[in-house]
């Protein structure tokens, strides 16, 4: 059974390849992904790799972690799952206006 794992703090200049490169040294990697922004295609600075059994995610996990890639050091953990979002984004600025503000003209 594969384990995901999270790779945070990656350089913005690290690609998948070497992701999958650093990952592969301590076990099989089935999958590398980077996270980039979907509106401006720039990466987020954190993925995913999926190692094929939870004993070399676990020696990827020892290997890795606060180990330095692309002058950065790594934050590698077991992935959770996705929490459950409301959709809509919002941007986290309490609730939404449908018109302005200001003084009422009489």
């Amino acid at each position: 059974m594969s384990t995901k794992l999270f790779v945070g703090n990656l350089s913005f200049n690290t690609t998948e390849n070497a992701l999958h490169d650093a990952f592969a040294a301590h076990g099989t990697v089935v999958e590398a992904n980077l996270m980039v922004d979907r509106v401006s295609g720039r990466p987020r600075g954190f993925g995913f790799v999926t190692m094929s059994t939870p004993e070399e995610a676990q020696k990827a996990i020892e290997a890795l972690h606060n180990a330095p890639l692309d002058g950065r050091n790594l934050t590698v953990n077991i992935a959770r799952p996705k929490e459950e979002r409301p959709p809509g984004g919002g941007g986290g600025r309490g609730p939404r206006r449908e018109y302005g503000g200001g003084r009422d003209r009489y």
